[in-house]
């Protein structure tokens, strides 16, 4: 974990920020920058999917089935910086960027510092922002609330569970003179619709990363300790392990979890079996993935590459 963040710090002024825009002023400004923008990101297409340029440091994609666009979360800079820099964009399955800075911390209200995991909860976008969760209008993009979460130092995925219970994972890292240490706040916090949480009894889990939610089970990954796990009625189980330690999202498929891994470049099946097979390979940085049902399609950030693949799913 600590060569991951160490590595994703020493990279990120490196990461071209060409596809950032300017401070707006007014609305007309915000959409000049924002057309400016868009015009400085491509899309490739290659025999493995889409590549779609111009991000700055894209964390995480969400597949919008309602309006049937992708969200992209980016970091930025720094982060475990609150400076105000992070922004989601708006991407069309065609791999066309729609709003590059369609939220802007900063910006007509609205709050991003580091945006990391995403979900959605009926019209409300959830959004992991280092220590607090930021809430959004899943079509305006509107801020519509913030749950600060006291102690928390790296809130990193976000889960929303069938019955509406908002699942936020801790990864437990700061930042001391550039450098990450561990803070001893990994954990999982647990929120309903009001903001009111808990946390949940993760053991000596430490780095915590991606979550996912299906039925009455919540899984997870870590980074630096290559940990897979699921908790069902409050108790905890270790799955098979993967290759790579640096794991980072997690899906849950009909047969199994899709999951991405740093050390590898690549996300793998992991069956219900305990049988693992490699889904893609050979992407940088493969963060938290998402996936496009519809299309049966993997979306995958490379934080460090700037870029969002779109991979099919054989099958």
């Amino acid at each position: 974990m600590r060569d991951l963040i160490r590595m994703l710090l020493c990279l990120l002024p490196l990461i071209p920020l060409t596809a950032c825009g300017g401070d707006a002023e007014s609305s007309s400004e915000s959409a000049e920058t924002t057309s400016v923008a868009t015009e400085s990101t491509s899309a490739s297409s290659e025999g493995s999917g889409v590549t779609i340029e111009g991000f700055a440091a894209p964390e995480s994609v969400l597949h919008d089935p309602t309006d049937d666009v992708y969200l992209v979360s980016n970091i930025v800079g720094d982060p475990g910086a609150k400076d105000g820099q992070g922004f989601i964009s708006r991407v069309s399955p065609a791999g066309e960027v729609l709003e590059l800075r369609w939220i802007d911390g900063g910006h007509e209200g609205a709050t991003l510092n580091a945006p990391k995991g995403m979900g959605l909860l009926g019209d409300t976008l959830v959004v992991a922002d280092i220590d607090a969760v930021r809430l959004f209008d899943r079509s305006s993009g509107d801020p519509i609330g913030s749950w600060e979460v006291d102690g928390a130092t790296f809130l990193n995925d976000v889960a929303v569970a069938p019955n509406g219970t908002i699942y936020v994972s801790d990864t437990g890292v700061g930042f001391n003179g550039g450098q990450p240490e561990d803070t001893g706040t990994s954990g999982i916090h647990a929120f309903s619709a009001d903001g009111s949480h808990r946390t949940l009894d993760t053991g000596d889990q430490t780095g915590i990363n991606g979550l996912a939610a299906a039925g009455s089970r919540l899984y997870g990954v870590t980074s630096g300790t290559g940990t897979v796990f699921q908790i069902e009625n409050g108790v905890l189980s270790e799955l098979p392990e993967l290759p790579g330690l640096n794991l980072d999202g997690v899906i849950v498929m009909d047969d199994g979890l899709l999951i991405s891994d740093w050390d590898t470049e690549t996300v793998y099946l992991l069956r219900g079996n305990g049988s693992i097979s490699a889904v893609v390979r050979n992407v940088t940085s493969p963060a938290d993935i998402g996936i496009d049902r519809t299309r049966n399609r993997l979306l995958i950030p490379g934080l460090m590459t700037g870029q969002v693949l779109l991979a099919p799913l054989a099958g």
